[in-house]
């Protein structure tokens, strides 16, 4: 848990940063936080059946791997005596911690169970970070205290833990919390910026646990958030603890006259304490000095290994990956076959050692030294680059790992490669190129004396006409040649009359003989009946009759009451014959004024 309300504090101090911020720093984790993040991601029995706690950690260390991040797992030791009230408050026997409240500081520290369920988990985290190479350090107490006592004394850079006392162990850079994925990121708390943004210390940090609250204490009856920030801050660092310790922090119990009526105390330096209004921390809990001063010291000198013990050199020594324990860790308890754990975690490994043989060039480049990738003290891990990609906005390579048993691949960020191997990023961008210009089809060479756009491409496309012209005959030029046959567009549209007789063509008698015109209705001088003399015209049948006031009709012409061109029509065929009149001329005739009446109506 920590200090009270001390997160939401110093939440001005938070940063979000990348996970990349990560890379090639040494970290410390308390191992028992991570647990228990893990458990209560996923409260349901098949959380501990399924090891998914367990798999969680697997890809958390995975990613981290992949960053080269060399972490440390510490893990806590027995429950300092302290601590032991709300140890038991926590478990819910708060009557046992009650009689031993008052005689908390002669009771020892108290083992902890370690065949209890958690403690199982701790043994499987523990044996799966091995497995990894990551070092472990069982803490004398509180494992937050042992990360600050690293993070104090520059062994790591920095804690993973979510407990907020962490600084005031000492830490100076904190993780509380971190996200993975492709959008991932670390919530980071550094002392610096508390210090400069907020004002508060160290020991400004212990005096806010023993107002508010903590593992240790429960804190003062009164105190909030705000007004013991306020104390705190008006009184400073320096002498903060100094004042609580000797009994001399007075602050003035003011009333607010407000409609949510409240208390206020204010920090009260007069020496004139006979007032009604001004309390006095050290007189009225004179009982519990000693207790305020175990609180300070445990937080000013916890119980952990020192930095030049053993067990501390032992975390500077470098632990190897084994992968077959790996691999049976995960047969065991997640079913995964060899083959898809080597998937997951061998280009993890790779990615890493590209990492450090990066930082190796870099820093020799720093140096002056500037040595070819061939005459490398360092061996980078042989991979090729299969192509270019965009993950997020951010320029990738996906890579072929080499010197495993099968192909491996995965995306690595190119600003990584470009660092590590820029021969091999400028030797594939060649080859991308002198592909891309294999790729472009070349143009022809133009003939001699053709003009500078004949080529072999005009004499291909002249040759393909003449083939096309000869299978389907003239061409659309030609036909635009020809001469378009002439319409008559004086000629009116057909009467409803007649298109309906045009349909049917079983009526063609009566058709043929309602436009036959006899010569003895028209002309006087075939009044005698010869037959010699005797002749009929037909008439173009689309032509309407005309108007019986606009004249007479000749069997030619057609005078109407407009000008002479507007009423001439064309004459389609005059017999002149007898036998042209006979009765099989006659039903040609009308099947080809059929024709022609068809082809004008559709």
């Amino acid at each position: 848990m920590g200090v009270k309300n001390l997160w939401d504090i110093l939440e001005s101090c938070k940063k979000i940063l990348p996970l990349h911020h990560l890379q090639n720093k040494r970290l410390c984790v308390d191992l028992s936080c991570w647990m228990v993040q893990f458990r209560h991601a996923c409260r349901s029995p098949a959380c501990v059946r399924d090891k998914l706690y367990l798999q969680s950690l697997f890809h958390r260390i995975r990613a981290l791997v992949a960053l080269n991040c060399s972490l440390i797992f510490v893990t806590d030791g027995s429950i300092p005596a302290i601590k032991l009230s709300a140890y038991r408050r926590r478990l819910g026997s708060s009557f046992e911690a009650a009689g031993e409240e008052q005689n908390f500081h002669i009771v020892h520290s108290l083992q902890r169970n370690r065949g209890s369920e958690f403690s199982c988990m701790i043994k499987e985290a523990k044996a799966l970070g091995m497995a990894f190479g990551i070092p472990c350090l069982d803490g004398v107490e509180e494992a937050e205290a042992q990360c600050a006592s690293l993070n104090l004394g520059n062994f790591c850079d920095g804690c993973f833990t979510a407990d907020s006392d962490i600084f005031l162990f000492g830490a100076r850079i904190v993780y509380r919390d971190i996200i993975l994925g492709d959008n991932g990121y670390v919530i980071c708390y550094d002392m610096v910026d508390i210090e400069q943004k907020l004002g508060y210390g160290r020991n400004t940090l212990i005096s806010l646990a023993v107002l508010l609250g903590s593992d240790y204490y429960q804190g003062v009856r009164g105190f909030g958030p705000e007004t013991a920030c306020q104390l705190v801050k008006s009184i400073g660092d320096d002498t903060i603890l100094e004042r609580i310790i000797s009994g001399k922090l007075t602050f003035m119990k003011v009333t607010q006259r407000t409609k949510k009526k409240g208390k206020a105390f204010m920090c009260h330096t007069n020496n004139n304490q006979n007032s009604e209004n001004v309390r006095n921390l050290g007189r009225e809990c004179h009982e519990l000095s000693d207790q305020f001063l175990e609180v300070i010291h445990a937080y000013l000198k916890p119980k952990c290994h020192s930095p030049d013990s053993e067990a501390v050199k032992r975390l500077l020594s470098h632990l190897p990956f084994r992968q077959s324990l790996l691999q049976e860790i995960c047969e065991t308890h997640f079913h995964w076959d060899s083959d898809k754990t080597d998937r997951y975690i061998l280009p993890k490994i790779a990615e890493r050692n590209l990492r450090i043989f990066a930082n190796f060039r870099a820093t020799s480049e720093d140096l002056g030294v500037r040595i070819p990738l061939h005459e490398m003290p360092i061996a980078y891990p042989p991979f090729a680059i299969v192509k270019e990609r965009r993950l997020l906005g951010r320029a990738c390579f996906e890579v072929s790992w080499q010197g495993f048993d099968r192909p491996l691949t995965s995306t690595v960020p190119a600003d990584l490669v470009k660092s590590a191997c820029p021969e091999m990023v400028a030797e594939f961008m060649a080859k991308k190129e002198e592909d891309r210009r294999q790729k472009r089809r070349p143009r022809p060479k133009p003939a001699e004396g053709a003009p500078p756009l004949a080529g072999g491409v005009d004499l291909q496309l002249l040759a393909l006409s003449l083939t096309e012209e000869q299978e389907n005959g003239p061409s659309d030029s030609e036909r635009r040649d020809q001469p378009a046959a002439l319409v008559d567009l004086s000629t009116p549209s057909p009467p409803l009359r007649l298109r309906k007789l045009a349909k049917q063509r079983g009526a063609s008698g009566q058709l043929a003989g309602a436009i036959d015109i006899d010569s003895s209705d028209s002309s006087p001088e075939k009044a005698d009946g010869d037959p010699s003399s005797r002749h009929s015209e037909l008439v173009d049948a689309t032509t309407p009759p005309p108007p019986p006031w606009e004249g007479e009709c000749d069997g030619k012409q057609v005078n109407g009451g407009g000008s002479e061109e507007d009423q001439r029509v064309a004459v389609i065929d005059i017999v002149d014959s007898e036998s042209d009149a006979s009765p099989e001329n006659r039903r040609k005739a009308s099947d080809q004024l059929y024709e022609s009446v068809d082809g004008d109506l559709y």
